[in-house]
């Protein structure tokens, strides 16, 4: 041991995550960077936080009590970062669809670091299937159903798959807040058919319970699920790095257990985590948030090739 802050016996999360560098033909979990940070509504520093995120990871054990799993059996590799920072998102469309593509073709999940929520759209296009089949859950304060007239945005991307052929009865959308979105778009929600879940029906039932409601009945009906997990959907207290947070958000716990629900489920395909600038962050409160909601997702990921392990041998 050469010192006490590097002791064998306190593993960190950021050493499995650096663990595969290479393609590996037993990979289940791949997490990509996507630093997509211009043409958002409100300016900011997106695109470093892939690498903050990374390196948040540091601050975290491997171990997870609650469910009794070391990610250390969980195959993953870290796919680096896609060269996307100074691009727009329609620029980047075909990369970004190309490698979520890629990376599902060879892995049981993808988790893509963002970024800001444009890319939401390219990366559900990418998932290899027809937006028919397609099912999509956002945890997000806002319904991201601004029009497209000034292109693709950080605030548009459940529009632009709406018009690209998403059902809207296959779209689940968890947290959305009063205040936060506008009447015109609210009743834009309603006429697609989007299931809308405001943040005070989250309260009464539990977000866990809402998860499993919404992936059972989308998995019942489509081939795969995209999860988009805006960090805006926590309460301002824990979300300082995202200029859509407010008040009245859920909490970080919430958010892990719901990460981690995704992350059991069969179904879900990919998870993307947007939204945080971290040169807004304090404390890093929301960064350590996203970090923590990687590694929930990849217990959940353990738990679900265990439990195929146990049925099928």
């Amino acid at each position: 041991m050469t010192s006490w802050f590097e002791d064998p016996s306190w593993p960190r999360a950021s050493e499995w995550l650096g663990t595969v560098s290479s393609l590996s033909p037993g990979e289940k979990l791949v997490v990509l960077g996507a630093p997509l940070g211009r043409q958002s509504i409100t300016p900011g520093r997106c695109d470093l936080a892939p690498d903050a995120i990374r390196a948040g990871l540091r601050r975290f054990s491997p171990f997870d009590l609650a469910h009794q799993r070391d990610l250390r059996e969980l195959v993953v590799r870290d796919a680096g970062n896609l060269p996307i920072e100074q691009s727009t998102p329609e620029a980047s469309f075909d990369l970004l669809a190309a490698a979520v593509q890629q990376a599902l073709a060879t892995a049981e999940a993808l988790v893509l670091l963002g970024g800001n929520n444009s890319i939401t759209y390219p990366a559900c296009c990418g998932m290899g299937i027809p937006l028919e089949k397609c099912g999509l859950i956002t945890l997000d304060a806002h319904l991201d159903l601004r029009h497209l007239e000034f292109g693709l945005l950080n605030g548009n991307p459940v529009r632009a798959l709406l018009e690209k052929g998403l059902p809207g009865d296959n779209i689940f959308q968890v947290g959305i807040q009063s205040f936060a979105n506008s009447a015109d778009y609210v009743a834009d929600a309603v006429q697609a058919g989007i299931h809308v879940i405001p943040v005070e029906t989250v309260a009464e039932r539990g977000l866990p319970e809402i998860i499993r409601d919404s992936l059972c009945k989308l998995s019942a009906r489509t081939e795969a699920v995209y999860v988009d997990l805006d960090l805006d959907v926590m309460d301002r207290t824990f979300a300082p790095a995202t200029t859509g947070s407010r008040p009245g958000g859920l909490m970080p716990r919430e958010l892990r257990a719901a990460a981690y629900e995704c992350g059991t489920h069969s179904a879900v395909r990919v998870l993307d985590i947007v939204e945080l600038d971290p040169t807004r962050d304090r404390d890093d409160v929301t960064l350590l948030a996203a970090s923590a909601c990687l590694l929930s997702f990849a217990s959940g990921l353990l738990g679900r090739i265990r439990q195929g392990k146990e049925q099928y041998g």
